[in-house]
């Protein structure tokens, strides 16, 4: 049984020795991690300054060293607490070891223990004698007898109650660590992310202060080392192209090996490979409309920026609208036209038959007697000026109309004020649209 409790007592040491080695060398890492990334870092701000850009780069400098001297903390922390506890399993291996060479009777015993037990849970320090050697330990457990072992087995579990409970501390202790190292972590990749950034904006502050060259070089040198990615995962992707259909011969004829005795697994493998064939056609007419697309907004982005067409639009359906309104219009003229013709019609023809009459039985009389012959000249200037005035009448109302809508145009013109200059850019863009239409068509 001591030897039970040895090994265990034993064991939690090493594993709590091996932990405290463990955290330690792990915050020892990620200081030195961290601390060089930060004489790096300093190292390039002192070399050069960017300007008030840099200003945020420095806050995140200083909240990372606030984060690794709290680490630092924490872990010193931890290592007291582990050591405590590892020097309460030696109090408890030390008071064991005190019990062996004690006397085997059960009073001795059970106030011993009861001692033992207080003072563990008080945390006093018990004064033990001196370890004895495996001999004296292998007399002393023959002395024990039947009825000292459920003592032995209280003291066997009180160790493993405290041994786990000193675990469970440990990793209580451990998992804040475990945090802190993810937030060292997290820490030191965005410290490289600000590096990177920086390097761009020395980068950028070089490409804008360098008098030899222009902007247009660095453009240039960009999209020579755009054009070179491209080619580049352009040959990869016929590489792989290559490979992946060796690769599809080969699973092709396994799979055909393997179900050429299975007629019914080899008729799903059938339709199976029509559903690829399929699907990879698919697969290429998307990434066809897809440079399609690609090309279409590049030349859209390429084209001049021209005057938007909304206002030339709303001014097509103002013109759309008063042109219907003057349809209506025409059509209802026309109608009344109409009327008035067919009445006017009418009439005329009720006077000529009535004019017809008159001449013929008028005519009649004059061959007969010479009042009737007068009658007939005086029918006859009559009809004359009738005629006459009927076209003075006309003539008139044609007159009045043509005064009225000059009057109408007129009144227009007076309430609408007519800007020559806006009409003439007006005019001008229009002409510039229409050149550049004809110059696409004809480019096409």
């Amino acid at each position: 049984m001591r030897f039970l409790v040895e090994r265990l007592s034993e064991s939690s040491e090493s594993g709590r020795a091996a932990n405290s080695e463990i955290v330690s060398y792990r915050s020892k890492r990620n200081e030195d991690d961290n601390r060089s990334s930060l004489e790096e870092f300093t190292k390039k701000e002192d070399n050069k300054g960017v300007g008030s850009d840099f200003s945020k780069v420095g806050a995140k400098l200083n909240d990372l060293r606030l984060k690794l001297g709290v680490h630092k903390f924490l872990t010193t922390e931890a290592d007291h607490a582990s050591t405590k506890q590892v020097h309460e399993a030696h109090l408890v291996q030390q008071k064991m070891d005190a019990v062996a060479p004690a006397d085997a009777s059960r009073s001795r015993v059970t106030g011993f223990c009861n001692h033992e037990v207080t003072s563990v849970l008080s945390g006093e320090d018990l004064a033990g004698g001196p370890v004895d050697t495996g001999r004296d330990a292998e007399e002393t457990a023959a002395k024990i007898d039947n009825k000292d072992m459920p003592m032995l087995h209280l003291k066997v579990t009180s160790s493993e109650e405290l041994s786990s409970k000193v675990r469970c501390d440990s990793d209580n202790l451990r998992s804040p660590e475990k945090v802190l190292m993810a937030e060292v972590t997290a820490k030191t990749s965005e410290l490289q992310h600000l590096e990177q950034e920086l390097e761009l904006l020395k980068a950028a502050t070089k490409m804008a202060f360098d008098n030899q060259h222009t902007i247009d070089f660095y453009l240039e040198l960009l999209n020579g080392q755009v054009d070179s990615r491209r080619c580049y995962l352009l040959e990869l992707e016929s590489e792989w192209d290559a490979v992946r259909k060796q690769l599809e011969e080969r699973k092709r004829s396994l799979g055909e090996s393997l179900y050429a005795n299975n007629p019914c697994a080899q008729e799903m493998l059938q339709k199976w490979r029509e559903v690829e064939l399929e699907r990879q056609s698919i697969v290429s007419e998307i990434r066809k409309r897809e440079e399609e697309h690609s090309k279409l907004t590049a030349n859209l982005e390429k084209q001049p920026k021209l005057v938007p067409r909304k206002s030339y639009i709303q001014r097509i359906k103002e013109i759309t609208k008063n042109s219907r309104k003057q349809d209506a219009d025409i059509e209802r003229i026309l109608k009344e036209t109409r009327e008035l013709q067919l009445e006017s019609n009418s009439i005329q023809e009720r006077l000529y038959r009535t004019y017809a009459v008159a001449d013929e039985i008028i005519f009649r009389e004059a061959k007969k007697d010479p009042i009737g012959r007068q009658a007939y000249r005086l029918l006859t200037s009559m009809h004359e000026s009738f005629e006459q005035i009927s076209e003075k009448i006309l003539a008139t109302d044609r007159i009045q109309r043509e005064v009225a809508e000059h009057e109408m145009k007129l009144a227009a013109m007076a309430s609408r004020s007519l800007n020559v200059d806006k009409l003439q850019a007006d005019l001008d863009a229009i002409r510039r649209e229409n050149e550049y239409l004809e110059q696409q068509f004809w480019d096409k």
